[in-house]
């Protein structure tokens, strides 16, 4: 079954607009593993806006499920996860002041970029996924530099009226991904109503990261009941 990582840089958000430390990031981790999670994602941004560079620290300290940081890898971020060594990095094509991700890697012009920086990870025995959109050419040059995931930029689908259509793009990309031996996750704008397509439609789906649909409804339904619902979505036996 395709593996739920919770994100939670909403958290740090919260926590950050009020200063002190409630509520605590590192709680919310334990609980959120508790809860059923199988994974916990940060992603640490030079202002330290949401997650800080002490957050991932005493995180490491405490996740017991896989533990992924993503980012855009300049020195001070590459030099936290070479020593903080987590189960994945995710490598982020993101700007500094960018808000969110919003784009996939162009490996073909970062190819040497991303190779010298996907070998220092990997002598560390650190998995490596790189962020990517649905060019095929793109994807298999993923490969090239060295990385052994994609995470699929699900916004197109998750953004489009007509799912049934922008799914298509997504389906090629995991079949070429593991046709050329890559491991496949996805995230971006997932949420309750289109993971569950998402998941049954694109295959050899091994993980997806979700954080800003999943913490704003577990305001609703409460972060455990929030956490199993969005892991229902992802089992098979839901998509009779």
């Amino acid at each position: 079954m395709t593996r739920l990582s919770v994100n939670i840089n909403k958290i740090a958000t919260l926590r950050n607009a009020r200063g002190g430390d409630n509520p605590n990031v590192v709680k919310v981790a334990k609980d959120a593993e508790r809860f059923g999670a199988e994974g916990i994602t940060v992603h640490p941004r030079p202002d330290e806006r949401h997650i800080r560079y002490a957050d991932v620290y005493d995180l490491k300290k405490v996740v017991t499920t896989e533990f992924n940081i993503e980012g855009y890898p300049n020195k001070s971020f590459i030099d936290l996860v070479l020593e903080v060594k987590p189960h994945q990095v995710t490598l982020v094509p993101d700007p500094p002041d960018a808000i969110t991700s919003n784009a996939g890697w162009d490996t073909k012009n970062y190819f040497d970029f991303l190779k010298n920086v996907i070998a220092q990870f990997k002598a560390s025995n650190i998995r490596t996924s790189i962020f990517m959109g649905t060019e095929l050419e793109l994807i298999r040059l993923a490969k090239e530099v060295g990385a052994d995931r994609v995470e699929l930029y699900t916004e197109p689908y998750a953004v489009s009226n007509e799912p049934e259509k922008a799914i298509i793009p997504f389906i090629e990309a995991a079949k070429i991904a593991h046709e050329v031996g890559l491991g496949i996750n996805a995230g971006h704008d997932l949420n309750l109503d289109n993971l569950k397509f998402f998941a049954q439609s694109v295959p050899f789906l091994d993980e997806v990261s979700i954080g800003h649909a999943l913490i704003s409804d577990a305001l609703y339904f409460g972060l455990e009941n929030t956490i199993n619902m969005y892991k229902a979505q992802l089992r098979e036996d839901s998509w009779n």
